[in-house]
């Protein structure tokens, strides 16, 4: 089965079905970690409790329960300055990073800001988790680097911007 298009050797070339399939190979986690980030954004925006200092649900909370078992205290102490200012802070991260991921623009930056909120996550609320596995953020984490590393080659803004960049030159 072949189909055709652009692959970077010339318009209407007919392309193998693996060609094909490692062209779109990280769509489907970019569809994932977008439409994910963009939830999680979306929710603790929506969420009236989750930007207090204390109280059930509030990130607050969550940060002084998380401070002694933390792989970096300190972390935590600068989000407990400002627990409101943190709350934001990850909710715009996440919604940023997740747009950006689904949009395909600017993947690798969006990507690396995923692979930031999650390793900040990791080093915090969830390195008490044992066995480690059990924890999301760590596998959130790694499901970025692919991103960081492969950008998004196919159904996005990037590739779109690349197109038309080739072809004023």
């Amino acid at each position: 089965m072949h189909g055709y298009g652009t692959n970077g050797r010339g318009l209407g070339e007919a392309r193998s079905l693996g060609e094909l399939a490692r062209e779109h190979a990280l769509l489907p986690l970019r569809i994932f970690l977008g439409v994910t980030f963009i939830y999680a954004g979306l929710d603790k925006l929506t969420d009236s409790a989750f930007f207090h200092a204390t109280g059930a649900g509030s990130i607050g909370e969550t940060m002084n329960a998380v401070r002694d078992s933390s792989a970096i205290p300190a972390l935590v102490d600068l989000a407990l300055k400002s627990p409101s200012g943190f709350g934001y802070a990850i909710a715009f991260g996440e919604l940023a990073v997740g747009i950006g991921t689904l949009l395909g623009l600017w993947t690798r930056i969006a990507a690396l800001g995923g692979v930031l909120i999650s390793l900040s996550l990791w080093l915090t609320v969830s390195w008490q988790v044992s066995p480690y596995y059990l924890g999301n953020d760590l596998a959130y984490l790694m499901a970025w680097l692919p991103l960081v590393l492969g950008g998004a080659a196919s159904f996005s803004l990037d590739a779109l911007l690349t197109s038309r960049r080739r072809r004023i030159r």
